[in-house]
């Protein structure tokens, strides 16, 4: 079955993952969290920090900007949900890849401060968190667990792995 990109984001944001596909979510979180740990810790993109105040207030910010912001674009229109493609690995590559260079486009036109957005290693990361979201909007057919996960990370990040301060 295949769809038009508005109907898929359409049911990506409407659907849930079953118990099996939020336990699917639970290990590529896991994997995901893992790489981009031992990547970021041995690079020092990641340094534990004291806790950034405002945890409310980056809760939300990140809800909107970049989880939904990004998800939405990268992962609900142009990944497929299972039932849609036999081989949907042109789309979780390309998606990643588009995710990627999101990034130091953002450095170099609208946030010239996030120079950390063009570090190898934060790109490097950032790939790996773009297949994981891929990974789990493809299995579970939804958007939920990716957004979930995107912003958990970035919260992470920047509350107490010194993300803001970069």
């Amino acid at each position: 079955m295949r769809s038009t990109p508005l109907r898929r984001l359409r049911r990506a944001l409407t659907t849930l993952p079953d118990a099996r596909g939020w336990a699917l979510c639970g290990l590529v979180s896991a994997i995901t969290g893992g790489a981009m740990a031992a990547l970021g810790f041995s690079t020092g993109l990641y340094a534990v920090t004291p806790a950034e105040p405002g945890l409310p207030l980056r809760l939300l910010t990140v809800l909107f900007v970049p989880a939904l912001g990004e998800e939405i674009p990268f992962r609900g229109l142009l990944v497929p949900a299972r039932d849609e493609a036999g081989r949907p690995w042109t789309a979780i590559a390309l998606s990643t890849a588009l995710y990627v260079a999101w990034h130091p486009l953002e450095a170099l036109t609208f946030m010239p401060k996030a120079t950390m957005f063009l570090r190898p290693d934060f790109l490097a990361c950032t790939a790996i968190l773009g297949l994981g979201c891929a990974l789990m909007r493809w299995r579970t057919g939804s958007l939920w667990p990716a957004v979930i996960l995107h912003g958990g990370f970035v919260v992470v990040w920047q509350t107490w792995l010194g993300g803001v301060r970069l």
